[in-house]
C-alpha cells in the first residue's frame, strides 16, 4: 500500500535516513540475538530480484510484475519458538533507502500457513518496514490438519504468533536503523481482521493504528454457523440450491429491494431494510432455474435467519440478501459447485475436525449444533475469539481503530461486525468509542473486496488517490499522527476492476451508523451526488 509522506513526518524520515548511514548492515543482522527466536537469514535483495518462494495468490495475478518493481531491500527471516512445539516463520523487510519511519504488519487469511509476500512488497514500495508470519505452520489457508495433536500451534495461530512477530519486527527495525519505528500499524482482513482485533484487545501497546476488515472475530460461532448452513442445504437432498438458481435469487432480491435507497443500481445500500420473502419464488409449473422448490425455500430461509441451537437461541446472525450472485458470492462460499463443497464447509470441517475434536473423520453433516457450539466455546473461545468489547486500554494509550465490512459479504455476515461495534459502544459509551473507533459499512462489497459496489482496497495503489479522502490507510495514519479523525471515505469501482479502464462508479462510505444517501439528482455513479445521513436502522 503506497502512502505519501506528510509534512509532519519529515523529521522522522530525515532521522531514519541519517540512522541508516551509521547503523549495522543488513547482513550483520544475521547475528542479532532475539529471545526465543533465531535469525536464519539476512540479506540485501537487489532491485527487481525478489523471487517468491510460494505461488502468487489468486487475488494478486500481477505479483511477478510487482516484485520486479521493488527497489533494493533488506530481507530478514526469523524462526521463533515461544513454546516447545512452536516453529513460527517471520520475515521482516526493511527499505534499503528512504525508510518512512513507520512499521506496517500484515495479517493472514483463513488458517494462515504462509507469508503474505505481495503485501510485504507493497509495503516496501511505499517506504515502510514490514513484517508477515505464517503463524507457526506451513500449508494451505483452507487446511487445518497441522492442528491435529498440536495445541501449542493452535495458540500460536490464535494470537501468540502475531504478537511475537510484532515484537521481533520492532527489534529488527531498531537494530537496523538505530531507533524504533515512530508509528506502528497492523492491517488485516477476514482472519486478519480477527488478528487485528485480537491485537487491540490483548496487546494494546503493540500498534498505534489498526485496520480490521471483515473480522472473523467470533470464530467459534462463525464456524458453528457453518454446521447450520451445511445441514440446511444437504440434510434433505432436495434442499440443495445449485449454482444455476443463484442468479434468479439475486434478481428477485433486487426486484424487491434495490430501488428502496433511491437508486436502482444492483446495490443494496442497507440490506437490513430488504424484506425479501423467499416463498415468492415458489415454482408453479415444476422445478426450473428461475424458481425454488419448497425444500429450497426452507433452506434459503434458514441461511438468511442464521444458526439456532436446540433451544432456539441464536448462534450467529444470518446472511443478508444481496450477496447471492457473482464470482465471490454464494457459489464460492455457501452453496459450492456441489453439496458440501463450499469454502465455508471446508473451514468449518477444519476447525471442528482438526482443532476442536481432533478427529480428521469428524462428520459435519451429522453433527449436533448445540453440543458443538458449547464445546467450541468451552475449549477454544479464549484462544480464537476476539470479542472482548473493553477496548479502553487501547483507547487510553492513544490507539486508533478502523473497522470495515462489506454488506454483501457471503463468508462472514456483516451483522456480526455491527454487533461487535455496538458492544464496544455499549461498554465504553458513544462519545468514548467515537474518539478512537470508526466502522465503515460498504454497500455491494463482498468478502474484503469485490462485488458490484466500490471497496476500500481498489484505490490504495493509485498515486493520485492516496489522500485521506480516498485512502483508508492514509485516513488511519492522519488520525494517529495528526489527530484528524476520519469522516466519509470515497470508494471507487473501476471498469472490470482495472484502474486503466477508468472509473465505473464512486460512492462516499460514511462512518456507521450513517449511510450514503442519494441527493435525488445528478449521476448516481458519482460520489458528489450523495451525502451522509443518519441510518434509519442501527443495531
Amino acid at each position: 500500500m503506497k502512502v505519501l509522506l506528510v509534512t509532519a513526518s519529515f523529521v522522522v524520515f530525515a532521522f531514519a535516513t541519517h540512522a541508516q548511514s551509521t547503523s549495522p548492515t543488513c547482513e550483520s543482522l544475521a547475528t542479532l540475538s532475539l529471545p526465543q527466536a533465531k535469525v536464519v537469514a539476512a540479506e540485501i535483495v537487489p532491485a527487481g530480484a525478489f523471487k517468491s518462494p510460494v505461488e502468487a495468490p489468486p487475488w494478486m495475478p500481477n505479483a511477478a510484475q510487482l516484485y520486479k518493481s521493488l527497489p533494493a531491500f533488506c530481507r530478514v527471516a526469523v524462526r521463533a519458538n515461544p513454546s516447545s512445539d512452536s516453529n513460527i516463520l517471520i520475515e521482516v523487510w526493511l527499505p534499503a533507502e528512504n525508510w518512512n519511519g513507520r512499521f506496517q504488519a500484515r495479517g493472514n487469511g483463513g488458517f494462515a500457513g504462509e507469508l503474505d509476500y505481495p503485501h510485504l512488497a507493497t509495503s516496501i514500495l511505499s517506504g515502510y518496514a514490514a513484517a508477515s508470519t505464517d503463524t507457526g505452520h506451513t500449508g494451505s489457508p483452507v487446511d487445518a490438519a497441522w492442528a491435529l495433536g498440536h495445541p501449542e500451534k493452535v495458540t500460536d495461530f490464535g494470537y501468540r504468533a502475531i504478537h511475537v512477530m510484532t515484537e521481533i519486527g520492532k527489534q529488527v527495525i531498531r537494530a537496523r536503523f538505530g531507533n524504533a519505528p515512530h508509528y506502528s500499524y497492523f492491517l488485516g482482513c477476514s482472519n486478519g481482521g480477527r488478528q487485528a482485533l485480537m491485537e487491540a484487545q490483548r496487546y494494546p501497546d503493540d500498534y498505534d493504528g489498526i485496520l480490521a476488515g471483515a473480522p472473523a472475530n467470533f470464530w467459534t460461532h462463525l464456524l458453528s454457523n457453518g454446521i447450520w448452513n451445511l445441514q440446511a442445504l444437504t440434510n434433505d437432498a432436495a434442499s440443495y440450491i445449485p449454482a444455476s438458481k443463484l442468479p434468479a435469487i439475486a434478481h428477485a432480491v433486487n426486484a424487491a429491494c434495490d430501488a428502496q435507497d433511491g437508486v436502482a443500481d444492483g446495490i443494496l445500500n442497507d440490506p437490513r431494510q430488504c424484506k425479501f420473502r423467499p416463498e415468492t419464488m415458489l415454482c408453479k409449473n415444476g422445478d426450473a432455474a428461475d424458481c425454488l422448490t419448497t425444500p429450497q425455500i426452507t433452506a434459503l430461509t434458514k441461511l438468511y435467519e442464521g444458526g439456532q441451537d436446540a433451544e432456539g437461541k441464536k448462534v450467529f446472525p444470518g446472511f443478508l440478501p444481496g450477496a447471492e450472485e457473482g464470482p465471490g458470492g454464494w457459489f464460492t462460499w455457501i452453496t459450492g459447485p456441489q453439496p458440501g463443497k463450499s469454502l465455508i464447509n471446508a473451514f468449518t470441517h477444519g476447525f471442528f475436525a482438526d482443532i476442536l475434536y481432533q478427529k480428521s473423520d469428524w462428520n459435519l453433516k451429522t453433527a449436533d449444533l448445540s453440543q458443538a457450539v458449547k464445546l467450541a466455546d468451552e475449549k477454544t473461545s479464549a484462544t480464537l475469539n476476539a470479542t472482548d468489547a473493553n477496548l479502553a486500554p487501547f483507547r487510553e494509550r492513544g490507539g486508533k481503530l478502523i473497522v470495515y465490512h462489506g454488506w454483501n459479504d457471503p463468508a462472514i455476515t456483516a451483522l456480526n461486525t455491527i454487533d461487535y461495534f455496538s458492544a464496544v459502544r455499549d461498554k465504553l459509551g458513544a462519545e468514548q468509542t467515537e474518539s478512537f473507533l470508526r466502522l465503515y459499512m460498504l454497500p455491494g462489497v463482498q468478502h474484503c473486496s469485490g462485488g458490484p459496489g466500490p471497496d476500500l482496497a481498489s484505490t490504495l495503489e493509485i498515486p493520485s488517490l492516496r489522500d485521506a479522502q480516498h485512502n483508508v490507510v492514509t485516513a488511519l495514519e492522519n488520525w494517529v499522527e495528526k489527530g484528524t479523525a476520519p469522516s466519509a471515505i470515497i470508494a471507487t469501482k473501476f471498469v472490470s476492476d482495472d484502474p486503466a479502464k477508468g472509473v465505473k462508479l464512486s460512492r462516499p462510505i460514511c462512518a456507521y451508523p450513517q449511510f450514503a444517501e442519494y441527493k435525488g439528482s445528478g449521476d448516481p455513479n458519482d460520489a458528489a451526488n450523495f451525502s451522509c445521513a443518519t441510518a434509519k436502522t442501527s443495531n
